[in-house]
């Protein structure tokens, strides 16, 4: 018995492939329910007990034996096979996860391609900003009610300094350092000290605009604004509202017509059909004497408006607060948008 136990280690041996389904086969052939190992095991009983003790032993080498052939056979065939796949030049390319731009650079990048088209440059300036270049210089005295409308993040420790409410501060700069003409536009990050909601933030983006020369008008100013709207939104009607702003004078909102078609038109013009989109205004001549230009000879406009904002009405997105989650649900919706 023992030497029919022991022809199998040379059948065992002898055995090689790399083929998947054949070392499957192997296996099954002497480890299965009906394997060979099954049905030597079963003759163990006629085994005569002075030869039953060698017999045991051999049939745990054998399956021993066939487990270990089993597992290098398969860990060569893997390693073949991968090979295979990595040397293969017609296999199909590994799929690559492509990332895609924030909603909020898409548009800020648009509105800035669209003024760059005009002859708009583009100015930058410091978050953490100063009491004059954010407020003061801008005609926003100290006490002046004005202030109460932008709830601002003050250092505790330095009331002075403070973290921007708006990018005019990068106007006064730009103004204090170079002389007319300027034609500049200062996108970028400001922070209020608001709750946040599905409407407002505490952090936002701001695209603001300003314009000083010789003889400009509030006529320049409509014009510029409309070139502006028709190639962002299209086709759409645009109008000017009286406002209110200290550091401009006239001041206007702008509108734009969005329609009355579907139910969420009617929501979110609030049944007007009018949605408003910036505000501008000529400069105040004051602004121009506090960063060293000459209000006789030169005069101005300026407008500003939410990125976020914008940015909702294209993508009609409903909760600001998507903007700054990092959903990637989200962000992949904008994967195909250039």
């Amino acid at each position: 018995m023992v030497d029919a136990v022991k022809k199998y280690f040379d059948l065992v041996k002898a055995f090689e492939s790399l083929e998947p389904d054949e070392i499957e086969a192997f296996r099954i052939s002497y480890l299965g329910k009906k394997g060979i190992l099954n049905s030597l095991f079963s003759d163990f009983r006629k085994v005569p007990l002075k030869e039953k003790k060698s017999f045991g032993v051999e049939l745990n080498k054998l399956k021993t034996a066939v487990l270990e052939k089993v597992r290098d056979l398969k860990e060569v065939s893997k390693k073949k096979s991968g090979s295979n796949k990595i040397s293969d030049p017609t296999r199909s390319a590994f799929k690559i996860n492509t990332g895609s731009k924030h909603p909020l650079s898409i548009v800020k990048n648009r509105i800035i391609d669209i003024f760059t088209q005009i002859g708009f440059n583009i100015s930058e300036g410091p978050e953490i900003e100063d009491d004059w270049h954010n407020f003061t210089a801008l005609n926003l005295p100290y006490h002046h009610p004005a202030r109460d409308m932008q709830d601002t993040f003050f250092i505790e420790t330095n009331p002075d300094i403070l973290l921007r409410t708006h990018t005019s501060s990068v106007q006064v700069r730009y103004m204090e350092n170079n002389q007319p003409p300027i034609r500049t536009i200062s996108p970028g990050r400001v922070f209020r000290n608001e709750a946040i909601s599905s409407r407002s933030h505490c952090i936002f983006h701001q695209i603001e605009g300003l314009y000083v020369a010789k003889d400009v008008s509030f006529a320049d100013l409509k014009q510029t604004l409309n070139y502006f709207t028709k190639s962002l939104f299209g086709n759409k009607k645009m109008r000017l509202r009286p406002s209110f702003f200290p550091f401009t004078e006239p001041s206007a909102e702008v509108d734009i017509y969005w329609g009355l078609e579907t139910e969420k038109d009617y929501r979110i013009t609030k049944g007007t059909g009018w949605l408003e989109i910036m505000g501008c205004g000529m400069v105040d001549p004051n602004v121009l004497e506090n960063c060293g230009i000459d209000s006789e000879n030169y005069s101005g406009f300026a407008f500003g408006m939410g990125i976020e904002r914008i940015a909702m009405l294209l993508y009609q997105i409903s909760d600001i607060r998507l903007f700054f989650e990092n959903d990637i649900r989200f962000l992949k919706q904008f994967k195909t948008t250039i």
